[in-house]
């Protein structure tokens, strides 16, 4: 959290001041807007200092420290950029270690996180690929209603990957109660 010059801590001899409602009162000495805000039963806010002359905001503090949260988290919600999740998948992978990283994708998935699918070649494996496509198209079918195929399959190096995003309106408790 930032801090805020309030009151008597403010220095400048001159200030802008900005009413609780957003309004411009006007410009005025700081003895003046100290005097004010008082009468109110208001603080002094510094909230650009650098401004000539520096502007103050005539609010309650707890109030403003409000807003100022509220702001961060709506900053926050609009920067939140769902994290991309990997998970690796070996050619020969076994029914029961695939079918448990399915349940894991398919968990991210109703998260609402992307799924990044990696199948590691290891030695003499890479001269098989077909191996691989076949792994991923395999997953691929089996998350087809919790996730569209963002990319093609890609290979780099020894890693072959796509990446799944999620579908939208899609939970995994859904899916449980239509087993049961």
């Amino acid at each position: 959290m930032k801090y805020h010059q309030t009151n008597q801590y403010i220095t400048a001899k001159e200030l802008r001041v900005i009413g609780a409602d957003d309004k411009q009162i006007g410009v005025m000495s700081r003895d003046e807007a100290l005097f004010k805000a008082k009468q109110q039963g208001m603080d002094l806010i510094m909230v650009a200092e650098k401004a000539r002359p520096p502007v103050v905001k005539m609010i309650e503090f707890s109030k403003f420290k409000y807003q100022q949260q509220q702001k961060l988290k709506e900053g926050a919600k609009k920067d939140k950029t769902k994290d991309l999740k990997e998970i690796r998948f070996t050619p020969f992978i076994g029914q029961k270690d695939f079918n448990t990283r399915i349940q894991r994708i398919k968990d991210f998935l109703a998260n609402g996180h992307k799924v990044r699918i990696t199948v590691k070649f290891t030695g003499r494996q890479i001269t098989r690929k077909d191996f691989g496509d076949a792994v991923l198209k395999k997953a691929g079918n089996a998350l087809i209603e919790f996730g569209t195929q963002e990319t093609a399959p890609k290979l780099q190096g020894k890693l072959m990957w796509v990446t799944i995003g999620p579908k939208k309106g899609v939970k995994i408790h859904e899916e449980e109660k239509s087993e049961n």
